[in-house]
Formats: structure tokens, C-alpha cells, sequence
């Protein structure tokens, strides 16, 4: 079997207000829920022909300053994401980047946390 991602976790400061800045960029209900030792919002899970699609959470935490990039896929435009991030609170940096697979815009969250609002080719 080869190694892939499995889940990931996005530590926040405010759990309630980065559930609402995550909701506005990428259109998720997220709610808090109890796991393990903390309170965590999942994000919305999507499954591609019945095959999990990675995911994870949000979890309160201390953000790293600097850190890994999550590319999280968006429901349209790299540009329309962008301008949703920055009316939510977080900040876009440079020009969006085509790719083979897509585009996509570097991004922070409130909090800091490096994030890529990513727009999918299609198929």
C-alpha cells in the first residue's frame, strides 16, 4: 500500500470565529463537537466513488508561525475564494498560480495559518 494523507488539523485560537471564517471562504456548516481531549469542528467531508476524500479539523491550539500549506479545494473560483477570504479576515499573497491539476491562491486565515484556496481543472 503506498502512504497517503489521511487527515489534518488546523489549530486556531478562537474555535467559534474560525469556524465562521472557514464557513465564509469555503462554504462549510461546521459545527463544534467533543473528540478526544478537546472541542473540534470537522470539516465538511466529501467522498469521491464511495472513497473517503481527505479531511480533518479545526482544534484549539497555539498556530505555528510558520508551517505546512494546506491546499483545500474550492466550490468555484480561486479569485472568487480569495475575495471571500479577505471579507472573512484572512489575507491573500501573490498571484494566483496555474498548475497542471489547477490553480491556486496562497492564503492565510486569521489566525496565520497558511492555507491554498484551491480551484480544480476540470476534467
Amino acid at each position: 500500500m503506498q502512504a497517503y494523507v489521511v487527515w489534518t488539523e488546523i489549530p486556531v485560537t478562537d474555535l467559534k470565529s474560525s469556524c465562521d471564517f472557514y464557513g465564509s471562504v469555503f462554504g462549510w456548516t461546521m459545527e463544534i463537537t467533543q473528540m478526544g481531549p478537546n472541542d473540534v469542528a470537522m470539516f465538511n467531508a466529501v467522498t469521491d466513488d464511495d472513497e473517503m476524500v481527505v479531511g480533518g479539523h479545526l482544534y484549539p491550539g497555539t498556530p505555528a508561525s510558520s508551517g505546512s500549506t494546506i491546499h483545500i479545494a474550492v466550490p468555484d473560483t480561486a479569485e472568487a475564494a480569495a475575495r471571500r477570504c479577505v471579507a472573512a479576515g484572512g489575507q491573500v499573497m501573490g498571484p494566483v498560480i496555474d498548475i497542471p491539476q489547477g490553480r491556486f491562491q496562497y492564503a492565510t486565515d486569521p489566525d496565520g495559518n497558511s492555507i491554498a484556496l484551491f480551484e480544480t481543472r476540470p476534467h
